[in-house]
């Protein structure tokens, strides 16, 4: 018998009305958003998860007594294989799935805030001249700036307390000795630590030219490693910024662990200057899960995160040290200090690329400005703005200063998730006293907290 063709109404006028509730639905949700994200976007993220629980993804778990391949860090996925190498006592990371190497330096700024407004502007002129030249060569990755705040202990107040009643031969049972003991135990949960770091990044495929000069390798790696971080050193120092130290393998460890496990700060940070830092072999979380139902936070050994992406930066001119809000940020109900990473991802705009950018954006901007005039209608303040912004743009990078594509990663940790609640509401009012405002990264908390925790250079797409 001969098949029955299908009707040709299936396909034609009548097809598209059937089918009319499906592609409508899927049009109606690409106009809304969740939590500040198209619908769909989010959609996929929440089933990449769902796959990620399926398959056991989402928690991970380190056993020391399995095998490990050499080389490998304790990192979940693909992390595993950065390498962390010694050049003369400083850490230079390795990633091979970009082909980049890093070097991270602890940087000296403290009392910044202290300084009359003319010396902040002069330092910030001078640190912005560090980065521009970065624009300028090729081979240069990735910039990122980090401020990290945890809580720390008053050892150095408690040894200096001791030596002083020892060589005064003070009764430490006198209630003068008794009164500054209490001070010193009522203060110590209210110390923190705020610690400045910048990661340089370097693309080494855009450097092969100048691996292969130095011999190719690992040995020309190191090298090439040594000689940038002399040069940012030397570029840092000219601007009268104080690069505290470099950061070694032990040290880069150090600042993992303690994101991960913060309830081990201070047994780290009570130890001699011989045992500095942490083993690379601790470097990573020994449990990690992103529970199910809940898609805006992470779970470490001893802590609970929330990673969010600052996604609305100050509309008008912000003073220089506009982010001490955020630095200072507490909680509002207890007034301790709230644990955070901070951390500032600049990718450099060559030259050429900026000045395309802004002779296009200007082309658009006469053109808009020529429908206006042909309809009779007004320029707006709004339009003068961003014509002068174009302007002030243009010129900025004709005096030297470089165009960076931004990035913000704002990691905020506690204990629990009550705390951490409390934690995020402080943050937010901070963030909204510097002019900004952050969203959170629902159903990719793991990732982010890895690319925020580790000070690697690592970038988030």
């Amino acid at each position: 018998m001969p098949r029955r063709q299908p009707s040709r109404e299936l396909i034609g006028p009548l097809g598209l009305l059937y089918t009319a509730p499906v592609y409508l639905g899927f049009g109606v949700t690409a106009l809304t958003s969740i939590h500040g994200v198209s619908t769909p976007k989010m959609a996929g993220l929440w089933l990449m998860k769902q796959v990620r629980h399926a398959t056991g993804a989402t928690v991970n778990v380190y056993r020391p007594e399995r095998t490990q391949l050499a080389g490998t860090l304790n990192l979940p996925g693909t992390r595993a294989s950065i390498q962390l190498w010694d050049v003369d006592k400083v850490a230079a990371v390795y990633n091979p799935h970009d082909r980049s190497v890093s070097v991270i330096a602890e940087l000296e700024v403290q009392g910044f805030l202290m300084h009359d407004t003319a010396v902040r502007y002069d330092l910030a002129e001078q640190f912005d001249r560090v980065l521009g030249p970065f624009t300028q060569r090729p081979g240069i990755k990735r910039v990122t700036l980090q401020e990290r705040t945890l809580p720390t202990t008053i050892r150095a107040a408690r040894e200096h307390y001791d030596t002083v009643r020892r060589v005064r031969r003070l009764d430490a049972d006198s209630p003068v000795a008794r009164n500054y003991q209490d001070v010193m135990d009522l203060s110590e949960r209210f110390e923190v630590a705020h610690r400045n770091y910048i990661v340089f990044t370097l693309d080494l495929v855009a450097l092969g030219a100048q691996l292969k000069s130095l011999g190719g390798g690992k040995d020309a790696i190191l090298a090439l490693a040594a000689i940038e971080a002399g040069n940012l050193a030397d570029a840092l120092a000219a601007a009268k910024i104080k690069v505290r130290r470099w950061l070694s393998p032990r040290d880069v460890a150090e600042l993992g662990r303690l994101a991960f496990d913060p309830e081990f700060a201070a047994t780290v940070q009570n130890r001699p200057d011989e045992l500095t830092g942490v083993d690379p072999v601790a470097i990573g979380p020994m449990y990690l899960e992103e529970p199910k139902g809940r898609n805006g936070i992470v779970v470490t050994d001893s802590g609970v995160h929330t990673t969010m992406w600052i996604h609305e930066w100050p509309r008008s001119d912000a003073p220089v040290g506009f982010l001490s809000p955020i630095v200072f940020a507490r909680h509002p109900n207890t007034g301790e200090a709230i644990t955070h990473i901070f951390s500032i991802v600049l990718t450099p705009v060559p030259v050429t690329k900026a000045l395309k950018r802004i002779r296009d954006e200007k082309k658009v901007w006469r053109g808009n400005e020529s429908l206006r005039a042909k309809r009779g209608a007004d320029g707006s303040a709004a339009d003068a703005a961003d014509w002068k912004a174009l302007e002030q743009q243009e010129q900025e990078i004709a005096n030297g200063h470089g165009e960076f594509r931004y990035g913000a990663y704002l990691t905020v940790s506690a204990a629990d998730e009550e705390r951490l609640d409390q934690a995020i509401a402080g943050m937010r009012n901070a963030l909204s006293r510097a002019g900004m405002e952050a969203q959170i990264l629902y159903c990719q908390q793991a990732e982010a907290l890895m690319v925020n925790a580790l000070p690697v250079g690592l970038g988030m797409k």
